[in-house]
């Protein structure tokens, strides 16, 4: 009796990559188990099992993981505030632990020794599906194809798996006039590679599939109210037509078709991966870009000004582990918990106003404010009287008298020695 082959959990798309890759796992005598998980892109499932299961998987997993990606990943980025290099949203690097933890799930329940991804040796994909997994299991193993020197000596690029996929007879949409990298879940969609590769092109207007051009948007502006509690959105209701949403699912989608609509999102950006080089990408976040904007405007009425500070250093400390691949480690749970900490009292409503390419809060309320109108006007006599300023002034100018003189005696004891 032949002895059983060792079995491969291959994370799968069903696009180029993944289809080459499991084919070629199968060449090398694995049994290959295919899954992929359901982030809220926009894919024929169906037609994925029908295009795993044909190239010869034994078996096909289609995870749901929506509403755990909402509540349990990106609404932690909301809290956070989280922008990498000052800008980039990562949608892609909230989706990596959330898909590698259930991977992981399904591997251990099928008794796969090996996983499998088609993350490239020079992207921040297989850091971090890898340093995810092996924080879910360190007993897993991993093979990645685009390491290996075997594949690499096969396929040398995009052009050499588009001649494998059509010699083997596997469909795909990449082209070689069209190699765009593309990557998708609800909270965002990604391009790179091709034309794209050089940050001195201007990226094509047909590149953009979600949001639309802010010149293109639609000519009316809609009002929004959004409802934090805990910090994190839990309805939004549309002032102009009437519609509500609740529910972490439902409400974040439906801001993703408002902000498409607006053309609110777009970004276009060279960033700093995790290995050390320099990348660019292009980037449509429509609902993400809402929330942030919105919950920044909520926290600034009801978070404490020494909280806020604290909670704004940890976020950039935040967003590098979570662009670089720590979502599982002790470090971020640390941060994770102050986050809910900072966040306890961010409750209210938030009034915005959408339109052609952006999010304008016109108002805000919260039960938990820490604003006083009574301190801050200039026609209603406070708590804060006008001539405790002076002092105030004084104590803080002590230092910067003190730095004045230093410097001056500084640089007149050097112009004596010229």
């Amino acid at each position: 009796m032949a002895a059983a082959k060792e079995k491969v959990l291959l994370a799968y798309s069903g696009g180029l990559d993944t289809s080459t890759i499991l084919l070629w796992l199968m060449e090398k005598g694995y049994e290959v188990l295919a899954f992929i998980a359901n982030v809220g892109q926009r894919e024929d499932f169906e037609a994925v099992e029908k295009k795993a299961l044909k190239i010869g998987a034994t078996k096909f997993f289609c995870e749901d993981l929506c509403e755990e990606f909402v509540t349990e990943f990106i609404f932690d980025g909301i809290r956070a505030n989280a922008v990498y290099d000052g800008r980039y949203l990562m949608g892609t690097s909230y989706a990596r632990p959330c898909i590698s933890r259930k991977l992981v799930e399904v591997a251990r329940r099928e008794g796969c020794k090996y996983i499998s991804h088609g993350a490239t040796g020079k992207g921040n994909d297989a850091v971090r599906f890898e340093l995810s997994c092996y924080a879910c299991d360190p007993d897993i193993q991993v093979i990645a194809p685009w390491r290996e020197p075997e594949f690499l000596e096969r396929f040398k690029g995009r052009p050499d798996l588009l001649e494998y996929a059509k010699k083997n007879g596997i469909e795909v949409s990449a082209t070689p006039s069209s190699p765009y990298s593309e990557d998708e879940n609800l909270f965002h969609i990604s391009h790179e590679s091709g034309i794209l590769e050089d940050p001195a092109t201007e990226c094509p207007e047909s590149v953009y599939n979600m949001v639309k051009s802010p010149m293109e948007a639609a000519e009316k502006p809609e009002i929004i109210d959004v409802h934090f509690k805990d910090g994190v959105p839990v309805k939004v209701v549309n002032k102009t037509d009437g519609t509500e949403k609740v529910g972490a699912l439902a409400l974040f989608l439906y801001l993703n078709e408002l902000g498409s609509k607006h053309g609110i999102g777009r970004l276009d950006m060279v960033e700093n991966r995790f290995i050390g080089v320099k990348s660019r990408g292009i980037y449509e976040n429509p609902g993400a870009f809402i929330l942030r904007e919105c919950h920044m405007d909520i926290e600034g009425i009801a978070m404490d000004r020494e909280v806020l500070r604290l909670r704004d250093m940890l976020a950039v400390r935040f967003s590098e582990l979570v662009y670089n691949g720590f979502w599982f480690s002790p470090e971020m749970d640390f941060i994770r918990a102050a986050l809910y900490q900072s966040q306890e009292a961010i409750d209210g409503r938030v009034t915005a106003r959408l339109y052609r390419g952006t999010v304008f809060p016109l108002s805000r309320e919260s039960p938990s404010s820490l604003y006083d109108k009574d301190l801050v006007s200039f026609d209603i006599e406070g708590g804060f009287c006008p001539p405790d300023q002076g002092g105030f002034i004084r104590i803080n100018a002590i230092r910067l008298k003190a730095h004045h003189h230093i410097m001056k005696k500084r640089n007149a004891e050097n112009a004596a020695q010229k």
